[in-house]
């Protein structure tokens, strides 16, 4: 239960619930949740352990009303699906099957009415920036506007905080905005312009951490030569003769070196065949879920002689996470990395919880002055 005077958030699209770990570190206390699918939610109740004490609701948010949500929300944070907004997907902006639970999210809002949280946090793929010309976007900032939420648009990359490369786009909407800082910040690329005609905000914030440059060893599970999960030679020559011309002159390079070194690779289609493609550095892909073959992220384990190849195990995206210590036991492969590949990375969500959002909930920030 909060205590006294804690902020309190509602979790929209919550899935394994990285969000909370996020979040809770800064202060709210994660009141209500709610995902469609099952595996997550058994995820993050194995992990939480506190069923009872907190709501889950199970099903889809079209079906959810203002009246299932608790009173005096402080926050409400949607990580609403990216599939159709993502340059992997078919890009169907926000009219598409999945994104379009956008809308269902702001009808709830509409119905809490004066009851809506001060504080409505959105997250998503930097594709919905540019998704059809901009104009999801700006419908969106739109909504918000009607909603009675002025709007903070910025990006914000886990490789910041976690070796792996993950940029996002947040929209931070409040009803009583804080002052507008004209200074550049990495966090407001230059790409990311606005229409005059919406109703935003540039919240005075901190310089996030630099970009990482090392870091996946370091993440790796160390596994006996011996383990299964190693790829048998056969299948191992199969990925290595996929490999373009300098595609496998760095990884021969790697291969001679004196120490193991790691690194990952997702295979790819090029000209109608598959292959694969390592990453140069010490810096993991973006994490997707596992659904696909081509969504899977291998390790590959170079030097001294060797190549190694396996799929990059649970406990590692865990780390990649920032949520190394999440609760894995008994859990499938695949319903791991499914929870996992979607889901938003924990030291991200409580960098700008800690920095904005609940300073913003608590009235701690500079307010736009009224006009």
């Amino acid at each position: 239960m909060p205590e006294p005077g804690q902020p309190t958030a509602a979790e929209f699209f919550a899935g394994i619930g990285l969000v909370r770990l996020g979040l809770e570190p800064a202060g709210f206390d994660v009141a209500w949740s709610n995902d469609i699918e099952p595996a997550k939610q058994a995820m993050y109740e194995a992990h939480f352990n506190d069923r009872g004490a907190r709501e889950y609701v199970l099903g889809d948010v079209a079906a959810l009303r203002g009246t299932d949500l608790p009173a005096g929300l402080s926050l409400a944070w949607a990580s609403f699906p990216c599939t159709d907004l993502s340059l992997a997907g078919w890009r169907r902006g926000l009219a598409g099957s999945h994104s379009s639970t956008f809308w269902e999210f702001t009808r709830i809002l509409d119905e809490l009415g004066p009851d809506r949280p001060p504080v409505v946090a959105l997250e998503n793929v930097v594709g919905l920036a540019t998704s059809h010309g901009g104009d999801d976007l700006r419908a969106a900032i739109r909504e918000l506007n009607r909603l009675g939420y002025s709007a903070d648009v910025l990006t914000l990359d886990a490789r910041r905080f976690v070796p792996q490369s993950r940029p996002r786009l947040f929209i931070v909407g409040a009803q009583n905005p804080p002052s507008d800082s004209p200074a550049p910040s990495p966090l407001r690329p230059p790409w990311l312009a606005l229409d005059p005609s919406l109703r935003t905000h540039r919240a005075a914030l901190p310089a996030p951490p630099p970009l990482l440059v090392t870091g996946l060893s370091a993440a790796v599970e160390r596994l006996s030569a011996d383990d299964e999960r190693w790829w048998n030679p056969p299948r191992t020559s199969g990925f290595i003769g996929s490999l373009s011309p300098l595609q496998l002159e760095r990884l021969t390079q790697l291969q001679a070196g004196k120490k193991l070194v790691y690194r990952t690779a997702y295979r790819r289609t090029r000209n109608g065949k598959p292959v694969w493609e390592v990453r140069p550095d010490d810096i993991s892909g973006c994490l997707r879920t596992a659904r696909g073959g081509s969504s899977k992220q291998a390790v590959v384990q170079a030097g001294r002689g060797s190549v190694r190849v396996r799929w990059m195990t649970p406990r590692e995206y865990a780390r990649l996470m920032g949520a190394g210590k999440y609760a894995l036991d008994g859990l499938r492969n695949n319903q791991a990395l499914f929870g996992f590949g979607d889901a938003v990375c924990v030291p991200v969500v409580r960098w700008l919880s800690e920095n904005y959002l609940m300073p913003l909930a608590r009235g701690e920030m500079s307010l736009e002055a009224a006009g």
